[in-house]
């Protein structure tokens, strides 16, 4: 039997045991008054030693997180969602039922506690139990506290039990829950509207992504998992709403990475009569502010690298970016067959329609991405590859449009939105036919998109925000995963059972015994 098998067996033992003593095992009458981080507030006004200077009873509830018992009495450690509290349990003051209660006890039970607090010698806050209660008993055992939960797919697949035992991972989703908080906050402050777009559209659209398909019974129809909320709320700028936004989920049928999960947070907001500079400047203000409010500092640390969030942030356009930062000739990026060329010899694939806007584009994200640590906005995207966004007045083969990145990572996406319905038009049109085996591109046209259009929509810009990406950086995660609760992972393996060893000549049953133990004691 393995020590997993062993452990379970020991724990529904105890389980029958105060089931037999009449303890309800799984209770619904315990209502805590207080919570920990209440009790720990009174710190200061508890004089070290004095059991009897108030009479005032607390009653919390939470998860035993340590046991130590020394025969008539025991310290635990009691864990809430606020903080953790020492408890402090006699069986002089319990009673012989209570305490023997107490005695099935496992790390792990949730139970609620009544009692009086007090300071113990070395000073530390003590909850003095006078009544306990099961609450929810635990039948499976937690990872050791030496060890923690440190295999990280474990992680990942029972997050249950990785936000009970590691402190740093609740505190990051505590940290996401605060962001996506304030993001609102800013944004509603500035005049704009929270709204709520399809999550199933009869046309993929805003983005190129290979998306999820569904089929709705009752309307005979294909849908699709939204891969953006883009097309949507520019509906909204043509139905009079000036200023939108969505926090918004998003599901783009591609691979598993530190950096892309299929389902995945993204903020989208649209602002009317603003440029992609005026966003800029408010992402600026945005982002800074968000890690002064939730670090405390611009000046934070990703992976061991520092990075200064504080504005002014870096602009440069893509050809700037190609040369100044990749080392690539100015003269060499002004011949179309020399960038070909370029491409060809870094090895770099291109769908045969591609163009030169599509080469450049390529040779920016090998070349220069990582490269881009502090806060860089990257301007002057090629129109070939922004269908969406409105051309420059001043060079038509590229757009006003930015992208930012930071630690290397792309950060939002944004740009003065195309409305001239025509050009849209026929810019969509030549993405479709020039889509080729192109499983991103999408090839049916958003009529109602374009006849949206037809009616006027205001000059307006509108971004994109990767939720989870930010959240990484300002919480110094290193995968997306980190950040979201519950990742997408591929079916767990079920173990194989372990064919039985002959023990060899000469070697005893406690030797072999021996030999086991040792192996489970030494670090993975």
């Amino acid at each position: 039997m393995s020590q997993e098998s062993t452990l379970l067996k020991q724990r529904r033992q105890k389980a029958d045991d105060l089931a037999a003593l009449g303890v309800t095992l799984y209770s619904n009458s315990f209502k805590p008054a207080n919570t920990v981080r209440e009790l720990l507030a009174r710190d200061q006004d508890v004089a070290i030693e004095c059991l009897d200077q108030t009479n005032y009873t607390y009653s919390i509830a939470g998860r035993i997180m340590a046991v130590r018992k020394f025969g008539k009495a025991a310290f635990c450690h009691l864990s809430d969602t606020s903080g953790r509290i020492q408890l402090y349990l006699k069986r002089d003051t319990l009673g012989d039922e209570q305490f023997a209660t107490f005695k099935k006890w496992d790390i792990g039970d949730i139970v609620g506690i009544e009692g009086k607090l007090f300071k113990t010698k070395t000073g530390e806050l003590s909850l003095l139990a006078d009544r306990i209660t099961m609450i929810s008993k635990s039948l499976r055992p937690l990872p050791e506290k030496w060890h923690g939960l440190t295999d990280v797919e474990t992680r990942y697949r029972q997050r249950y039990v990785d936000l009970i035992v590691t402190p740093e991972s609740r505190e990051t989703f505590r940290k996401r829950v605060e962001i996506i908080r304030l993001i609102r906050e800013f944004l509603s402050n500035r005049g704009f509207m929270e709204v709520e777009t399809p999550m199933m559209q009869p046309i993929p659209g805003g983005a190129t992504a290979k998306p999820f398909k569904t089929h709705h019974n009752a309307l005979g129809m294909d849908l699709y998992l939204r891969i953006a909320p883009e097309l949507y709320l520019k509906r909204l700028l043509v139905g009079g709403f000036e200023k939108v936004f969505e926090v918004n989920r998003n599901f783009r049928n591609e691979g598993l990475s530190t950096r892309h999960n299929p389902e995945f947070t993204m903020l989208e907001f649209y602002q009317a009569y603003a440029t992609y500079h005026d966003l800029m400047d408010l992402t600026e203000e945005l982002v800074s502010w968000l890690s002064q409010e939730v670090n405390e500092t611009m000046a934070i640390n990703y992976q061991g690298q520092p990075v200064n969030l504080a504005p002014p942030w870096q602009r440069m356009t893509m050809e700037e970016a190609l040369i100044n930062v990749a080392g690539i000739d100015a003269d060499l990026l002004a011949d179309d067959a020399s960038v070909m060329a370029l491409v060809k010899e870094k090895g770099i694939k291109l769908e045969a329609q591609a163009g030169v806007g599509k080469a450049k584009t390529e040779l920016f994200e090998l070349l220069v991405e990582e490269k881009l640590i502090n806060p860089t906005f990257i301007t002057a995207y090629p129109t070939e590859v922004s269908p969406l966004a409105r051309r420059n007045d001043e060079d038509p083969s590229v757009t006003d449009r930015f992208e930012l990145f930071i630690t290397g990572r792309e950060i939002a996406n944004a740009f003065s939105e195309l409305n001239d319905p025509i050009d849209q038009r026929e810019r969509l049109e030549k993405q479709i036919a020039e889509k080729g085996n192109d499983e991103e591109i999408h090839a049916e046209l958003d009529d109602d998109f374009l006849r949206a259009l037809e009616y006027g929509m205001p000059s307006a810009a509108g971004e994109g925000i990767g939720i989870d990406r930010l959240v990484m950086l300002l919480t110094d995660s290193p995968s997306i995963r980190d950040v979201i609760l519950f990742p997408h992972l591929k079916p767990e393996m079920k173990p194989q059972k372990k064919k039985k060893k002959k023990k060899s000549k000469g070697t005893s049953d406690a030797q072999n015994k021996a030999t086991v133990l040792d192996a489970q004691n030494k670090p993975q």
